[in-house]
Formats: structure tokens, sequence, C-alpha cells
């Protein structure tokens, strides 16, 4: 603020309803408006003597002078005053052209109420001498002056917001989703020298690889079908300022090597292109992941993690900071008010129902009851809906209909056996776990020959002992069968080497070797707890292509789902709660399996 002097907001725009809008959104930030229907008008407006005009929102599309044209002769006349463009047609090329041109920031229609705001504000600042005032600071124009109320953890991180504006340095927001990890990087953004820059995020979660590869880093023309013509990317349309990357954790393994290498080297190519492009952005990240733990789990790169995590700042979730609750929900009802309308007062019930509710959902699921609560001003309605969220979160979950007949252990609180789904897992590995160690002993170790042996890829097998913890040398419990054939490496000879009478030896079926597991484990002819003794045989495989373990997991599941069948009576809505799987599950993999 100048002179103790709200800033005065010029809005060029034709459409009437436009502006409509533009007018109440403006008036409840507390900045007076003019308006002009088109450039021409913009123009004679900005050039009259009597008016003390701070910042500029143009269209694009507008009759007898466009948006870009205004430009170029409002940058002639002056080139700080802060111009904010916006668009129905927000292209890629429309706001790179707008940037050239000398606009602040690029919008695009409809222009929400929070996103102007911040784009206002960030233009104002970029005005040597403008400052709010007092009174603008303890109100706060902007969504994103409510997280530092108080709360000494957010304190800290509002101190540390100002330390570290000036660097360059990557910063990786940590939290759970909605505590405000973006606002908190619209805030760094807003305090850096990049502020007259753009400020771009991408949801790295809600795009699939090739989409967010084209949309992080462009593409040439021709680069794939449907590319009719260049693109550029997030990169290069935040030069100069910065992008967030949000849910990183959610990134495709594929794209990270590509992303670490901007990082490294602040340049990239687009795709199908061959020039290296390079840019000066600053790079935020913001997840609700754990990476240390992606990390362990081979989904999230090790030496990316690193680069990113040059500046950490952890965000706490509302359950925490109890003391921002009731500051928070105000200034949600003040802000979602209609305008002139005073919002209603928060009553005695409701705040003690707001204090005791632990919101998962954080300030987002916050601000959604503020505005419940402004529509339908029910506040001992909206109080037992709380308490009973939180009752049904505090609550034991409900046993399983069929668990009612079966007989539970003494003592309170008995647990009920596990889902039968989690067996065929323990099963389904314990099998995979003697089939592999057998095949490797049978063969002296030899990868490539148990490999063969198994029916299964070399890369394949190799996997299956990692994930399985198979190490070298480990004693098998049982040895191969001798009615499994064992090939001897074949003799550097034309055609297959074929037994004596020249028939390949046949395998003998998967369940036979299966039936040979200690009576101790899982294996064909087990049958979950209460389930009758009898019951059909499972479906033979008769593919001769399926390995062994594939036989052995088949086999394991068939023994499962068929007892679980029996069990209930062959009632399928009731054995597929007694595995824990859904209906239309069980329906699927009984009709792969062949049962009727």
């Amino acid at each position: 603020m100048r002179n103790g002097k709200a800033p005065t907001i010029l809005v060029a725009e034709d459409e009437p309803e436009v502006r409509n809008y533009l007018d109440t959104a403006l008036r409840c930030l507390g900045y007076p408006v003019l308006f002009a229907e088109d450039g021409e008008e913009a123009l004679t407006c900005l050039a009259r003597p009597d008016q003390d005009i701070s910042l500029v929102l143009l269209d694009l599309m507008m009759p007898r002078k466009d948006g870009l044209e205004t430009l170029r002769e409002i940058r002639q006349i002056d080139r700080e005053l802060p111009v904010i463009m916006f668009s129905g047609m927000s292209a890629p090329l429309n706001v790179v052209e707008a940037v050239k041109c000398g606009a602040t920031d690029f919008l695009a229609k409809p222009v929400s109420y929070d996103d102007l705001g911040r784009a206002i504000e960030r233009a104002l600042r970029s005005i040597p001498g403008w400052a709010p005032d007092a009174e603008d600071q303890a109100e706060g124009s902007s969504s994103e002056q409510p997280f530092f109320l108080g709360n000494a953890r957010m304190k800290e991180i509002e101190a540390a917001l100002k330390k570290i504006a000036a660097s360059d340095a990557p910063v990786l927001f940590q939290g759970e989703s909605g505590v405000g990890k973006e606002v908190l990087a619209r805030e760094l953004h807003a305090l850096s020298p990049r502020v007259a820059k753009p400020f771009l995020k991408l949801n790295c979660a809600a795009m699939p690889l090739e989409l967010l590869e084209s949309e992080l880093f462009g593409y040439e023309k021709g680069a794939f079908t449907g590319a009719f013509k260049s693109k550029p990317g997030k990169f290069e349309l935040a030069e100069g300022g910065t992008i967030l990357l949000d849910e990183i954790g959610d990134m495709d393994f594929k794209l990270q090597a590509k992303l670490l290498q901007v990082l490294q080297d602040h340049e990239f190519q687009r795709l199908g292109g061959k020039e290296t492009v390079r840019v000066n952005v600053r790079v935020l990240a913001a997840t609700h992941c754990d990476l240390e733990k992606a990390m362990q789990e081979d989904r999230f790169r090790e030496d990316l993690y690193y680069r990113l995590n040059v500046i950490n700042i952890h965000v706490p979730p509302l359950r925490e900071r109890q003391d921002e609750i009731m500051p928070l929900a105000r200034f949600f009802l003040k802000k979602h008010a209609m305008a002139g309308a005073n919002p209603p007062e928060i009553t005695s019930v409701l705040k003690k129902a707001l204090l005791a509710h632990d919101w998962p959902g954080n300030i987002r699921e916050l601000e959604n009851i503020m505005r419940n609560y402004l529509v339908f001003r029910a506040p001992d309605a909206l109080a037992e809906e709380l308490r009973l969220k939180t009752r049904r979160k505090e609550a034991p979950a409900p046993a399983p209909a069929s668990a009612a007949a079966e007989p539970h252990p003494a003592g309170p609180q008995a647990p009920y056996p596990p889902p039968a789904a989690t067996k065929i897992a323990e099963a389904s590995r314990q099998a995979e776990t003697e089939v592999i160690l057998a095949a490797l002993n049978a063969t002296k170790w030899n990868r490539k020959r148990a490999a063969k042996l198994l029916n299964m890829d070399y890369q394949a097998l190799r996997y299956k002992m990692k994930k399985l913890a198979i190490e070298d040398e480990a004693a098998s419990p049982l040895a191969w069968p001798a009615e499994f054939p064992i090939a001897e490496p074949a003799p550097l000879a034309r055609g297959p080497v074929l037994p004596r009478g020249g028939q390949p030896a046949k395998a003998a079926k998967a369940s036979d070797f299966l039936a040979s597991l200690p009576p101790a484990r899982w294996r064909p002819g087990a049958v979950l707890p209460g389930a009758p003794a009898s019951k059909p045989e499972p479906p033979a495989v008769a593919d001769h292509q399926t390995s062994v373990l594939d036989k052995a997991r088949i086999e394991v599941e068939s023994d499962v789902i068929l007892a679980a069948l029996q069990a209930t009576h062959w009632n399928r809505k009731q054995a597929a709660a007694l595995l824990n799987l859904g209906y239309r599950a069980l329906l699927h993999k009984m009709k792969r399996l062949s049962l009727g």
C-alpha cells in the first residue's frame, strides 16, 4: 500500500458477466476498481493524470484492440506497471507470447477467487515502495496469511521460509494431504526474488507417464501422433520463476531420471527434439508419501531424493495445531461469506465439536465444514455430525457375519482367524520357496538350469529369489522329486537330445509334487477352520506350458476358495466376506479356476 491508500486496479474486459464477477471479487479483497470494455478505453484511462492505477487486469481477446496489442502499448508508456493477463484460451503459446510482451502473470478463465487474490498480491509486491498496512497484515487478504497465527511450529516454518527465500536451493515439503503444502510453496515464491516471474504447479499423480513427460518438458512437432505443432513444457513456461511438483512421490520411476538431469544440469530436451534447452527455474516438491520407505521399495530414486531434499520442511497436521483450529474456522467463514453479509457466530457446542475432532482431512476438511455451516447455518446438527465421525473412527471394526457361527477363543476381544486371502498369500509364498529351493538344489544351484526346469525366465527367477529372500546355497527342506525330469546340458549338436524311445519325458502334475510337502505346511487337501472335511477335487491344470510355480499357486488358491465355499454351504457372498474379497472378485477367480 502506498500513501495509506489501497491500490486501484484497472480491469479491461468486454464481457459484462465477467466484469460483474471481478468487481465483486476485487471489492471483497479490498481493492478499488475501474473498468474498461476494450484496449482503447484502457489506454485512455491510463493516460488520464487524475487516475493513480497500480495494477492492470487485461483480457486477451477484446474488440478493437486485443490484449497483446494493448500490453505492448502499455509497456511503451510504463515498463514497471504490473499487468496480469487472463483468457479462456490459455494455450501455452498464448502464455509464452504474453510473458514475452511483458505480462507479470497469466491466469486462465474462469479465474478463482483464491488464484486472483494470490496473483494480485504477487504483482503488487513487485512495485517499489509498496507494502500492506498493519490492518491488512492482521486480517490477511490472501489464503496464506492464516497459516502463521501463533502456533510455535508454524512460526518456525514462517521464519525458515523467510530465511531460504533468497536461495535457489530445492525445497521438499512433506506432510499429510490437506495441511497446506502448496500454500506454503506459494508463500515461499512470494517472498523470493522470483516473485515477478511465474509460479507453476503440476500434480504428478494426476497424469499418466507419457502425458506428464510432455507437460513437464514439452514436445516438438511430429514427436508422436497428434503433435501437430511444438509445445513448450512447464519448465520453459516457468523460466525465471518457480515450479512446484506436487505429489512427487507418485511420479513414475522412469521419468525420475529425466527430472534428475534438470536438477543437476538445468537442461533437457523436448520429446522428439534434438536441441538442448537450458532453464533457470527453482524446483519445489511436495508429497504426503514416506520417500525413504519408497526408496527401500525401489519406487523412488535415491539420487533424486537427495537432490530434492536439500531443504526439508515438514508441515504438521491440524490435530497437532489445536490453537489454530478456531482462528482458521473464523477465517474461512469470513472468506466464503457473501459480499456485505456477516458470517454466523460459532456456538459453544460447535466449538467443542471442532476442537474434539481429529481432522483426518486437515485444513481442507475444516474449510469444507465451514462452507457447509455457511449454507445450512445449523451448528447443533453440524456438531453432532462431527461427533458421529469421531465415534465411528474410534469404534472397533465389526466382525464378519459368518464369524457369529464360529467358536472364538476365550478372553476379551478374541481375534478372528486371519482372512483366507492372507493365508492364500502365505501358502503361495511358501509353495514358491519350496519349489525354487528344490529346483536349485537339484541343479546344484545353476540358476539358468533351474529356471529352465521351472519353465520360467532367468531374470524372473532372480527376481523371485530376491523377493522370497532365497540366498545362495540355502538348505532346502525337500529334494526335487525324481518323477520331475531334470534336463542335462545338451551337447553341441543340431536338434534336441531325446531320451531312449525318441519321445520327450512327460512331466508329472504339479499337484503330485505339492502332495509331497510336509503335512504341517499348507497343501492341497487342507481346509479353512470350520470347513467340512470332504470337498471336490481341485481342477487339474493340464496346460504343460504353465510353470510349476503357477501350478502350485493355482492349486493352493483353488483349495482355499473351495474350502470357503463349503464352509458357507456355497453361499458366494458369505464366502467372499470370509475370504476378505469383493463379490465380483470371487466370481472372477471362480471362473478363471473353473470352479462351478
